[in-house]
């Protein structure tokens, strides 16, 4: 599978401006490309890189390979738009977001990332160095560091392009690395997990990961944004968005920790591991007022996310199942009714009196619409169709 892993560059003042030149320049270059690729209908890499590729060399300044490399990104960028204005993403045929995406060529930020190649750009993993093409020449014993587990992973594992990355005045590295799976083994048993707003995940077995922590300090960063952006000043903008990624950057941290010690137990255990399936979720629920910004903002996708690519990686059976009255599904006596659910956080059937967090007893539902899955999926006249 493929795996992205990220490394900081330490260049000197004189290498720094070099890469801020070579990146404006290709930016610069991908305009003109796209704007060519609007005006001829020329979408194709081979039939844009014929009517564009001499003209980057000549007028931006670029290498062969680094024009070779703009005209896919643009050809990369316009397959992406095309891809969503089929999906809906810009509203329907006619809508005013559709006219307008479709009626003006695609456009790149000064500083967007630009992919690199092994003839401009080569490693010495040894010596924590990269030499990379600019418009200034070779630059050649550029150090970067990045986490353990990121370093030796590019070692072993590292194939294909990389993008060079401007990010807060800082330059990265986002390499692509072909990282090998386990295979698949066949659970003897699952474990469900709920994902909410209260406690982030809560797992069939009764572990609870709360999110309260992570409620107070999102809370707090939006009065923090809201009193920016009352000064309506320049600085408080950027301030402003500077705090929302890195709060957004906080809270994929605490994803990355709950999803791997879920892993972690499943690969233990040889369990599977199962989630609801939440598509739809925002269509289907009516918060109240003060819930719809949290509902529209928390991480409940990126939690599953990472819980299917680790899973993979990891050999773990993985699931989502369906959502529907999980948290009001008595998984006693199978009774479902509202009234189940008397509060947030408490269950007790009006059945058979079974008592219990509310959470918990969702994921011991999922958990169980997980064993009539798999064995549906893994019954052997489905497998010989």
């Amino acid at each position: 599978m493929k795996v992205v892993v990220q490394v900081k560059l330490l260049p000197s003042p004189v290498q720094a401006a070099a890469l801020e030149a070579t990146l404006r320049a290709c930016n610069a270059a991908a305009d003109w490309a796209a704007a060519v690729a609007f005006s001829t209908g020329k979408r194709s890499r081979n039939d844009l890189q014929k009517e564009v590729y001499a003209q980057l060399k000549a007028q931006f300044g670029l290498s062969a390979q680094a024009a070779v490399r703009t005209v896919k990104k643009v050809v990369d960028a316009y397959a992406v738009l095309k891809a969503n204005i089929r999906a809906g993403n810009h509203g329907p045929e006619g809508a005013w977001r559709r006219r307008k995406v479709e009626s003006k060529p695609v456009v790149f930020r000064p500083d967007a990332a630009q992919p690199y190649d092994d003839r401009i750009l080569s490693w010495r993993t040894d010596a924590r160095t990269v030499s990379i093409w600019t418009l200034h020449g070779r630059l050649k014993c550029i150090r970067f560091t990045g986490h353990r587990d990121h370093l030796e992973m590019l070692v072993k594992y590292r194939k294909g392009e990389t993008d060079l990355v401007r990010r807060g005045g800082k330059w990265f590295l986002v390499a692509v690395c072909e990282v090998p799976t386990a295979p698949q083994f066949e659970p003897n048993g699952w474990i469900g997990v709920d994902r909410g707003i209260a406690n982030l995940a809560t797992t069939s077995d009764g572990v609870n990961y709360q999110g309260r922590r992570l409620g107070r300090y999102r809370r707090w960063q939006v009065r923090k944004r809201a009193e920016l952006q009352a000064k309506q000043t320049r600085s408080a903008t950027r301030r402003a968005r500077r705090m929302s990624k890195r709060e957004a950057r906080h809270a994929t941290q605490i994803n990355h920790t709950i999803s791997k010690g879920i892993v972690a137990v499943a690969q233990r255990t040889g369990r599977g591991i199962a989630v609801e399936e939440l598509s739809g979720i925002r269509d289907r629920v009516r918060p109240s007022r003060d819930q719809r910004a949290a509902l529209s903002s928390w991480p409940f996708h990126q939690l599953g996310v990472f819980l299917a690519y680790k899973a993979e990686r990891a050999g773990v059976p993985f699931l989502e199942v369906d959502a529907a009255y999980t948290s009001q599904r008595c998984p006693r006596c199978g009774h479902t009714e509202r009234a189940n659910r008397p509060t947030r956080d408490l269950f007790r059937c009006r059945r058979c009196g079974l008592a219990g967090p509310a959470d918990h007893v969702a994921g011991v539902n999922v958990r169980s619409r997980a064993r009539l899955a798999w064995g549906f999926v893994s019954s052997p006249a489905l497998q010989g169709t």
